[in-house]
C-alpha cells in the first residue's frame, strides 16, 4: 500500500476523474477548519490536531468519502438523505455526478469538531 506524505500526493494518486472533486474538497475543508493541521492518518488525508481527527477524506475507484464523528452523521442525517447521499456510522459517500453540497460539508466538519471539543 502506498504511503502518502501529504494531501497533494494523495490527490495526485487518486483516479483522474476524482482529482478535481478532491482538490475542491481540500480547499473547502481548509476554509472551514483554517487552524486545523493537515495530516495523513489511516492512509488518508484529514484535518485535526495531533492524533485527533476532525474530518478525513478518501477516494475510491468511482466515489469519494468523508469521515467525521458519529454525532455529526446523526445530527445531519436528514440533510444527507435530502442530498441523495449514503451514510455509514462515520462517513458519507459522494461522486462527481452527485457531489456533497458545500453547506452540508461545512456542517459535518464543524459538528464533528464541536463534538470532539476541538
Amino acid at each position: 500500500m502506498t504511503k502518502f506524505v501529504d494531501h497533494d500526493a494523495y490527490i495526485a494518486a487518486a483516479p483522474l476523474d476524482l482529482q478535481p472533486l478532491l482538490r475542491q474538497l481540500h480547499i473547502q475543508l481548509t476554509q472551514v477548519l483554517p487552524d486545523a493541521e493537515e495530516l495523513i492518518a489511516y492512509d488518508m488525508p484529514g484535518f485535526g490536531f495531533g492524533k485527533s481527527i476532525i474530518v478525513g477524506y478518501a477516494a475510491f475507484s468511482k466515489q469519494c468519502g468523508i469521515y467525521v464523528s458519529k454525532g455529526a452523521i446523526t445530527a445531519h442525517a436528514d440533510a444527507i438523505t435530502a442530498a441523495g447521499l449514503k451514510a455509514s456510522k462515520t462517513g458519507v459517500t459522494f461522486s462527481v455526478r452527485k457531489p456533497i453540497p458545500d453547506e452540508l460539508l461545512k456542517k459535518l466538519a464543524t459538528t464533528s469538531r464541536e463534538e470532539l471539543g476541538l
